[in-house]
């Protein structure tokens, strides 16, 4: 069953006025709401709430029901209005969309397609495959993480240590007896020096380079070199493009599913990608799409986004009118790929890892023992 157009289009429209916020406002509701329900909480209120109402159940009684069940606080509020809102006769669409911040513009958008089309129960199955699948992947991703990030914590860590409280007590002896020192060693003990007499300003420039590294790869001005370099990467390039094509798969499929247009899905999807490179290409297509050009045909235009496997794919599933079902076995595919990667990283960055450690190791240790043996032909 299609839905009518209009309808999407008048409603998005009423969900586009209802973001229009002041500054103050908008910054105010995503201090109240972003992080305060997480993906599992969505997945549990979303599963239920399609068995509830495949079970007959009307919308506002099964979710007064579930803001019974939810153990945070923050999103039993969230729940309890929504049951209160329906209950007076609002859609469910424009209830969710007060708290855009929470559920994502892309639940919104497939709630607002289920309820025009008649098919919320299918469309609620759809949202919690994607939310469980998006939360598996970030997990994945995350856990791939952990090892390296701590490793590289430890070793900057224990190097600003030896720096403090190791290297001044051991050239210290140099410096005493006056010994001709080597350019290593004068680095060294320069390094040293400026750390203790200068710890408060060091302290506070390794601040402002973090902070200006997260600023720089979050503003949209320049996170595109970022993410351009990402992808030329040799390995990581490949574990981000298998990503964004898993994301852009599975989204746009789920999307399909519940009959939103091609043109407002590549809409959305752009939104949920990570790399700009991706986002930009879809909604680069916008235009194209509109004017009847195929799926096929626009993600031809990006080879290096879109590898010829992939245009393949989606070209047998125009032909077949299954598109969003070779988009759900491209998904699947790329997330199993994606698992074996972040399964096997951590064996593949720890030799790597070491071989930093011990160069940063070596390289100290020259840098101590070259004087010892000019003191030691000194004395003899």
């Amino acid at each position: 069953m299609s839905i009518d157009l209009e309808k999407v289009d008048q409603r998005h429209q009423s969900m586009e006025k209802t973001r229009e916020k002041p500054w103050l406002a908008k910054f105010l509701a995503k201090l109240n709401d972003i992080g305060t329900v997480s993906d599992k909480e969505k997945i549990f209120f979303t599963q239920n709430l399609q068995v509830m109402i495949r079970s007959g159940l009307p919308l506002d009684r099964s979710l007064k029901t579930l803001a019974e069940q939810v153990s945070n606080k923050k999103f039993k509020k969230i729940i309890a209005d929504l049951a209160a809102s329906t209950e007076k006769g609002l859609a469910f669409t424009d209830s969710l969309s007060k708290y855009e911040q929470v559920f994502g513009h892309l639940f919104i958008s497939m709630v607002q397609a289920g309820e025009i089309s008649g098919k919320l129960e299918d469309v609620l199955k759809q949202i919690y495959l994607q939310i469980k699948k998006a939360h598996e992947l970030k997990s994945r991703i995350i856990g791939a993480m952990i090892y390296p990030v701590i490793v590289i914590t430890a070793m900057v860590l224990i190097g600003i240590g030896m720096m403090i409280f190791v290297v001044p007590k051991i050239t210290a002896i140099f410096v005493e007896m006056k010994a001709e020192l080597p350019l290593p060693t004068k680095v060294l003990i320069g390094i040293s020096n400026f750390i203790l007499n200068n710890g408060l300003l060091t302290g506070l420039a390794a601040i402002l380079f973090i902070g200006l590294i997260i600023y720089t790869i979050k503003n949209e001005k320049t996170k595109y070199y970022y993410h351009y370099l990402f992808l030329k990467t040799p390995i990581l390039g490949g574990i981000v493009k298998k990503i964004n094509i898993a994301k852009f798969a599975r989204t746009l499929s789920s999307l399909l599913k519940t009959d939103i247009s091609l043109v407002k899905s590549f809409e959305i999807t752009a939104q949920i990608l990570g790399n700009s490179l991706y986002r930009r290409s879809l909604l680069s297509s916008l235009n194209e799409l509109k004017e009847g050009v195929g799926l096929t045909q626009v993600l031809q235009k990006y080879p290096n986004l879109y590898p010829p496997v992939i245009i393949q794919m989606v070209a047998a599933g125009e032909e077949t009118g299954r598109v969003d079902e070779i988009l759900t076995d491209l998904a699947d595919f790329h997330e199993d790929e994606i698992d074996q990667i972040m399964k096997t990283l951590p064996t593949v960055i720890e030799p790597v890892l070491l071989l930093l450690l011990g160069v940063g190791v070596g390289a100290m240790a020259v840098a101590i023992i070259m004087p010892m043996y000019s003191l030691t032909e000194h004395i003899s």
